[in-house]
């Protein structure tokens, strides 16, 4: 054992953690599956460019009402 060794130590969160999943083991299972609903998602670049190109310059004031000199 080196002197430099220290006691094993885990966090607060870490004991919470480790025990949520000890409980419920398929909890990993199922944030994989949350997470493909939202994050997981195949980009269509070709939408997305066309986007872009649409979108429509905004005025630097947007809430000034333009006046009828304009």
């Amino acid at each position: 054992m080196s002197i430099f060794a220290r006691p094993h130590y885990s966090s607060d969160a870490t004991q919470f953690i480790d025990q949520l999943k000890a409980s419920k083991p398929a909890l990993e299972q199922e944030q994989r599956q949350g997470r493909s609903l939202l994050w997981d998602q195949q980009v269509d670049r070709e939408f997305q460019a066309e986007a872009q190109a649409a979108r429509v310059p905004q005025k630097p004031y947007v809430y000034q009402t333009a006046s009828d000199a304009d």
